[in-house]
């Protein structure tokens, strides 16, 4: 069976979150988005120090998925660079895991 993984997001704002979120749902590309917010980002941006509010979201998905789901991600995303970070699912519930893999397609 395929790995399972956690693709970590963030977004400018809930509005853009929710859009890309029922984009990938909808497409059968993750199972489940859980969109948090607000967050505080500090990082370096075109030689500076920057700091926003943004969001973020939690992808759960097969991880051959995921550079269809980036991709998907960069065509929607209002960001020069989206922040997509891929974390391997090693363990948990089995009957949710099992659920997972029968939701991506």
């Amino acid at each position: 069976m395929e790995e399972l993984t956690l693709l970590y997001v963030t977004c400018a704002n809930t509005d853009e979150a929710r859009a890309i979120a029922r984009a990938l749902v909808g497409d059968r590309l993750v199972a489940c988005a859980n969109i948090l917010g607000p967050i505080s980002s500090i990082y370096h941006w075109e030689g500076g120090v920057a700091e926003q509010e943004e969001v973020a979201m939690i992808l759960k998905t097969r991880r051959d998925m995921t550079v269809h789901v980036a991709e998907r991600i960069k065509s929607m995303h209002s960001y020069d660079i989206p922040c997509v970070i891929g974390l391997p699912i090693q363990g948990g519930n089995p009957d949710f895991l099992a659920w997972l893999h029968r939701e991506v397609d």
